[in-house]
């Protein structure tokens, strides 16, 4: 396998290489001659200004409620919502055999995302983990964003744990595409799942598409460095690179958004790093942790602690001029500026934590 290399940013190479809810009919309050067919009196006419109730007895005032509400009549098997699940089953199961569904250049593939990859991460997100997401308002509804996240816990859970905080809180249901080290498309069957999940090899030609054709990415420049440094270095951000996703989202004319990820630290603490077994396994490092490898398979069970993930205010880039990307000093100073705020963020969200646990 070939060594991995850190998100390669700064090089100018090329890359090698939800199914939405159904509506619901919402029927009128009387027949369609506005009478009653069993002879009693017609309904008196709502007052100019007054509001009629809807029918299911939900006003909108309603709000969430009302949804849930909805939602739960829906779900109920007495109005169909067992049959209709099912029969949506069916026909994604005919489409995955047909090969009758839609993947974007990169191989992305939004309904197996939204249906399939999404339902297995969400119980680790919501029950595991307990993620509480904050800042949500501050990822724009519409036209591409740059996400940039801290990265850490040995093992990349916490980029799967953004991309779920992202589809599952944000009102315009945006999903978000991250970019991801060589080593994640050097392992079999993982290369295809990071694919189809809309995760691609981070360089700045394929970053920039993305952000120009609208959609929110995400990326985390600390790469290896912040995913495999020990325990005692814990949220304590490492150097993040040159720059260059600030470049990135300059040409794009991108906001860019910090985020900071409180948890993720704690799930596997790196003690120790089998540098000789990495090599010959080709991997940047090799974690030694309280419970790995010493209790097998079971040392590989992350901790189950509480996570929050909070999005910063956006940076805007849409005002610099289009030179601005080869000014290496405003890169720097943008780049430092990003990284100040998601330390600043996690040191005071360390501070809000009751517990790693709680």
């Amino acid at each position: 396998m070939a060594d991995a290399k850190v998100i390669p940013f700064d090089d100018d190479r090329s890359r090698s290489g939800g199914a939405s809810r159904p509506a619901r009919r919402r029927t009128g309050a009387g027949g369609p001659g506005g009478g009653r067919g069993d002879g009693s009196a017609a309904p008196v006419s709502a007052l100019p200004g007054a509001q009629v109730p809807e029918p299911s007895g939900l006003s909108p005032e309603a709000g969430e409620g009302g949804r849930e509400a909805r939602d739960a009549v829906d779900a109920d098997g007495s109005s169909g919502g067992w049959e209709r699940r099912i029969a949506g089953g069916l026909a994604f199961l005919r489409r995955r055999v047909t090969g009758d569904y839609d993947v974007d250049e990169f191989g992305y593939d939004e309904e197996l995302t939204d249906q399939v990859l999404m339902s297995v991460l969400r119980p680790l997100a919501d029950t595991y983990f307990r993620v509480e997401v904050k800042g949500i308002e501050n990822i724009p509804s519409d036209g591409g964003a740059l996400i940039v996240a801290n990265h850490s816990g040995t093992l990349p859970l916490d980029g799967l744990m953004l991309q779920v905080a992202v589809h599952d809180n944000h009102p315009a249901d945006r999903h978000l595409r991250l970019l991801a080290a060589d080593l994640v498309f050097h392992l079999p069957v993982v290369n295809e799942l990071a694919r189809k999940a809309g995760h691609t090899l981070a360089c700045a030609e394929d970053a920039q598409r993305l952000l120009e054709m609208g959609e929110i990415v995400g990326v985390m420049p600390e790469g290896f460095k912040g995913i495999g440094k020990p325990f005692g270095e814990r949220y304590k951000l490492q150097r993040f690179g040159r720059g260059g996703f600030v470049s990135t989202a300059l040409r794009a004319g991108a906001p860019i958004v910090p985020c900071s990820i409180v948890g993720a630290e704690e799930i596997y603490p790196m003690i120790g790093n089998a540098k000789t077994l990495a090599r010959l396994l080709g991997f940047p490092y090799f974690p030694i942790t309280p419970t790995f490898p010493w209790l097998g398979p079971l040392g590989a069970l992350p901790l189950p602690t509480k996570w929050t993930i909070q999005f910063g205010e956006p940076i805007p880039t849409d005002g610099y001029p289009p030179e601005a990307a080869e000014d290496p000093m405003l890169m720097f100073n943008l780049t430092d500026q990003v990284r100040e705020q998601i330390q600043h963020t996690l040191y005071k969200l360390l501070v809000q934590r009751r517990s790693v646990f709680f």
